[in-house]
């Protein structure tokens, strides 16, 4: 790489780093002082249970450490979400500094091309698309239930026991919890109705817990009651129950969020080995499954249309630039979020999450050859 290619590309670096560095800290303060109340009394409720004195600086102190703990992994995650919109402004930064300082003057009065200026942005964009892709695939998988804390859950390396609604498996058993530990994968206050192929009752089972090992829930205190004429049997003791709904699904089910921190082999896995799931759940969890590669491609798509309109061989107005620029760029790394969102009537979701890719391509294309027209 030459000097050129490291000073450009240390530039644009430079630039995503402040950008996200400001950004992170705007979403932080907002989100702390919209409910400096609820960071408050849960610094409070630490500062009891630790049986240490709850003073006003030390009261702060604890809250300033809720806040840090509770958004540290949502940093991670907001890092996938903004890397696109991060880029582009960057790089408009990036060459609207260099056309203010008569740097892409001088680089083209020593015979270099428009692209040479391009080609270490959009190295250096790869490169950080290839960061977010290994966040989306190895760290967010490891700290989803952390994405998934309230703010009262703050300071905890855990989710707090919750209800399970009634959830369906299937082999036509409907679950349902008093509380579900998803750390230690366990099930307490359990009860659980077998249903034949009329969604009938023909049998109930009862347990104090049950622990996910083995492809199956293991029941402590186990009791099954079998439907007759007369009503429900006498109970029967009951160790096992062979079922689909592993701790996973009961995350996504009860965690909406828990979801979007799925990894590609995650998603994979939970689609083959469900066979329960109705065609609105199968298709959102294929969006999940791929709709992670069509935003990474948005996002570099949308830089490319960016460029040209910053990088000219004769100094323009950058505020005009930038109006033009926008809504191309926005609506390009939108169109890839909202694509892998939202499902397309009569399109598979494999297809329909690549859509705005292919519209987006021939809009890129266009750029680097209005680009190379006037180098």
């Amino acid at each position: 790489m030459s000097i050129l290619d490291r000073y450009v590309a240390r530039q644009f670096l430079t630039n995503v780093v402040i950008l996200l560095a400001l950004l992170s800290a705007f979403v932080v303060a907002i989100d702390a002082s919209l409910n400096v109340d609820e960071f408050l009394s849960a610094a409070r409720d630490l500062a009891a249970s630790r049986q240490e004195d709850a003073s006003f600086v030390r009261t702060t102190l604890l809250t300033i450490m809720l806040v840090v703990d509770l958004w540290w992994p949502r940093l991670l995650q907001l890092f996938n979400f903004m890397l696109g919109l991060v880029m582009v402004g960057a790089m408009g930064f990036t060459l609207a500094q260099m056309s203010r300082h008569r740097e892409l003057v001088a680089i083209l009065a020593s015979g270099q091309s428009l692209f040479r200026v391009a080609r270490p942005i959009m190295v250096v964009a790869v490169g950080l698309t290839l960061v977010q892709a290994v966040n989306g695939e190895l760290v967010l998988p490891r700290i989803a239930p952390l994405l998934a804390r309230e703010r009262n859950d703050a300071a905890t390396r855990s989710l707090a026991p919750t209800r399970i609604p009634l959830a369906r498996d299937g082999q036509g058993q409907v679950f349902y919890a008093e509380e579900f530990d998803a750390i230690e994968q366990e099930l307490r206050g359990v009860r659980v109705w077998v249903l034949d192929e009329s969604s009938r009752p023909t049998a109930r089972i009862t347990a104090d817990d049950a622990t996910w090992r083995e492809g199956a829930w293991q029941l402590r205190g186990g009791q099954v009651r079998r439907s007759g004429p007369e009503g429900l049997g006498d109970p029967e003791p009951i160790s096992r129950i062979e079922s689909d709904l592993d701790p996973t699904q009961l995350m996504m089910l009860r965690y909406r969020g828990f979801s979007r921190s799925m990894s590609f082999a995650q998603a994979g896995r939970l689609l083959g080995s469900l066979n329960q799931l109705d065609d609105r759940q199968a298709r959102r969890l294929e969006r999940i499954k791929w709709g992670r590669v069509p935003v990474m491609l948005a996002n570099l798509l949308a830089l490319a249309i960016a460029i040209p309109f910053f990088l000219a061989r004769e100094p323009r107005p950058m505020l005009t630039q930038t109006l033009k620029a926008a809504p191309l760029s926005m609506g390009a790394v939108i169109a890839g979020v909202i694509g892998s969102a939202v499902g397309i009537p009569g399109v598979s979701p494999g297809l329909g999450v690549f859509l705005p890719v292919l519209v987006l391509t021939p809009m890129a294309i266009g750029q680097m050859v209005r680009l190379g027209h006037q180098t």
